[in-house]
């Protein structure tokens, strides 16, 4: 079960960074989501790894299913995708209070581009208890148009 909050930020959070990746992130479905990632190392280490995740509809909470995949299966199923670009994702991860905060500038340069966060919780007690601080901006856990799914459906498949 993932459980996570999300918030619309404008500028980056002035903590020291944990890690920095960059991400690639295709879809293979909308309905259900099933997506693949290629994360690749920003801070010096060189490595990458890829992932293939699945997830079913929910705002808060919702249920997910991820398998990593070798470099040659990520290239196959990216052929899948039917040549969109990949959402390209410049993302550090922090520690707000013991939590993960997670923080991504999505397609810079680009007129979509768009900034975001998340924190990831281990129970739903927790993530309704969590208080954020104002310099998070508007949170968008309830929004049905604030998903990535739907940024690639607009932004990639036109529609």
């Amino acid at each position: 079960m993932e459980i996570e909050r999300k918030w619309h930020m404008q500028g980056e959070p002035k903590l020291p960074p944990l890690s920095h990746a960059r991400i690639s992130q295709s879809y293979l479905s909308l309905e259900p989501e099933v997506r693949i990632r290629k994360y690749e190392d920003l801070m010096g280490g060189g490595w990458a790894t890829y992932d293939l995740t699945i997830k079913s509809e929910g705002t808060l909470a919702r249920e997910e299913i991820i398998k990593p995949l070798s470099a040659e299966e990520y290239e196959i199923l990216l052929r899948m995708t039917g040549g969109c670009a990949p959402i390209v994702k410049d993302h550090r991860t922090y520690d707000y209070h013991g939590y993960e905060l997670e923080y991504s500038t999505v397609d810079a340069g680009m007129d979509s581009s768009f900034t975001y966060a998340e924190v990831e919780f281990p129970s739903l007690e927790a993530a309704r208890a969590f208080e954020p601080p104002a310099w998070f901006g508007t949170e968008t856990t309830e929004e049905q148009g604030f998903r990535m799914k739907g940024y690639w459906k607009q932004t990639r498949l036109g529609k």
